[in-house]
């Protein structure tokens, strides 16, 4: 499929093209342009309460940026690097996904990112910015603000690539300096560097690595769709400009955000046992300033959390689509974000509904870590044992290869099963070892481990 608008850049015309490789004659932009698309979407209050995680976990502040930092470190370079293939092939990041995962096998990972980011993440920015909307105008109560919330980002996300990269740009460039000044307001604060007395001297590592989890399951969970924003860059695009740009867009402004939520949360919650309590995290945050800025800090966590959205609901139906559904119709990525939409709204009222945000977040970003790290894993490995070789072309025509799909199956399965550590299970190699959550890291190293042994065996997985 083709877009019949005659200007390639046209932000205003409804993108046609879907899961298809992007001709030549539509292909612009510049490397840089990474930067903003993965800047604006976490200049929203949802980073900031990830590094407020640290603080509920029981880390001091010093262990609470370390964590993010670490966590934030290893999303980013792979982040960088899978943005790379997206030039070349011209194909949404799940589509390449087949010659790692084969024909049937990919139907796992796209299915996945589809719940994770069309419905899930919706979901979890569509609260935050919900929230925000409702503190700055309390006239339009809890659920007219849900209301307009999702639409603005289905609209977005309903006309497509170009119309998001504007928003994106537009957007960091505008409410940068509002973030900037966040940054200078939390390091004064009073009590937001004070490391609290803790009764023992031995390094909380199941916390650090709880906090590490979520920073990596928040920042990784961008990289099940990195190519998707890449693939209308010319194909002599300069990788190595380019991966800096996405890579680093992702990692600065989270971690920026995140290390303000560290502190803040430092500096609100007292002691971390009265972290939990927090009914309103957003209005805590917000009231640590003047009441002016606060309604310009809330209207900026409104922006930043459609920018976040735009991004999830547009790859949400990519990875739909690439699971390889013929549905007839030229519109039907349009379509599909907007069917995304309602189910993702949904999922959203219920959990403005239920109000518990700390635990829900806390659990679902470990969630996203469990099965985006073992995927990276395996694609990544896949790239470097073939080299890349006609990536587009065995994407487009991908055999039934299991090895992918065998060993990230069961690399999540055994990594979750003994080392997740979550409030409804815990594993016995988590317990037995007392260090928190290191499923995302066993997953990795089990999944790359496994598919190298796999595709020895697997003749389809031979390129």
């Amino acid at each position: 499929m083709t877009n019949t608008n005659n200007n390639p850049a046209s932000a205003g015309a409804i993108e046609t093209n879907d899961v298809e490789p992007i001709p030549a004659a539509e292909r612009h932009g510049k490397p840089w342009h990474l930067f903003t698309v993965w800047s604006s979407p976490n200049l929203e209050f949802a980073t900031v309460f990830v590094g407020a995680l640290a603080i509920g976990f029981g880390l001091n502040v010093w262990q609470g940026l370390l964590a993010v930092l670490v966590g934030n470190a290893l999303a980013g370079i792979t982040h960088g690097i899978l943005s790379t293939w997206g030039p070349e092939a011209g194909l949404p990041q799940m589509v390449l996904g087949r010659n790692a995962f084969g024909k049937l096998g990919n139907l796992i990972p796209s299915a996945m990112s589809t719940l994770v980011a069309g419905i899930g993440w919706f979901a979890v920015n569509t609260i935050s910015g919900t929230f925000a909307l409702a503190a700055l105008v309390p006239a339009l109560g809890t659920f007219g603000s849900l209301a307009i919330i999702i639409l603005a980002q289905v609209g977005v996300a309903f006309v497509g690539h170009n119309l998001i990269q504007k928003w994106e740009r537009y957007a960091t460039l505008v409410f940068a300096i509002v973030w900037i000044i966040v940054v200078v307001v939390i390091v004064t604060l009073p009590g937001a560097w004070t490391v609290a007395p803790s009764d023992s001297a031995a390094f909380p590592w199941a916390g650090f690595t709880l906090t590490a989890g979520a920073a990596y399951g928040y920042t990784a969970g961008w990289t099940a769709f990195a190519s998707d924003y890449t693939r209308y860059l010319p194909a002599n695009t300069n990788k190595r400009a380019l991966g800096l740009a996405a890579g680093l867009g992702n990692f600065t402004s989270t971690t920026l955000i995140m290390g303000v939520g560290v502190l803040a949360f430092n500096a609100i919650a007292g002691n971390p046992g009265d972290f939990w309590g927090i009914a309103n995290p957003t209005a805590a945050f917000t009231g640590q300033f003047d009441p002016t800025f606060a309604s310009i800090l809330l209207l900026a966590i409104v922006v930043g959390s459609v920018s976040a959205n735009i991004l999830n609901i547009y790859s949400g139906a990519m990875s739909f689509l690439a699971m390889g559904f013929k549905l007839g119709f030229k519109t039907r990525r349009a379509i599909m974000v907007a069917l995304a939409g309602v189910v993702g709204g949904y999922i959203s009222y219920l959990g403005v509904v239920n109000g518990d945000v700390a635990h829900q977040l806390d659990a679902f970003l470990l969630v996203v870590s469990y099965w985006v790290s073992p995927w990276i894993a395996v694609v990544l490995t896949e790239r470097i044992l073939s080299g890349g070789k006609d990536a587009a072309a065995r994407a487009l025509a991908p055999k039934n290869s299991w090895a992918g799909a065998a060993a990230f199956v069961i690399a999540t399965a055994v990594s979750i099963w003994g080392f997740a550590a979550q409030v409804l299970y815990t594993g016995p190699l988590a317990s037995a070892w007392g260090v928190g959550d290191l499923t995302a890291l066993v997953g990795f190293v089990l999944a790359a481990a496994l598919y190298v042994v796999f595709s020895k065996v697997d003749a389809n997985s031979k390129n």
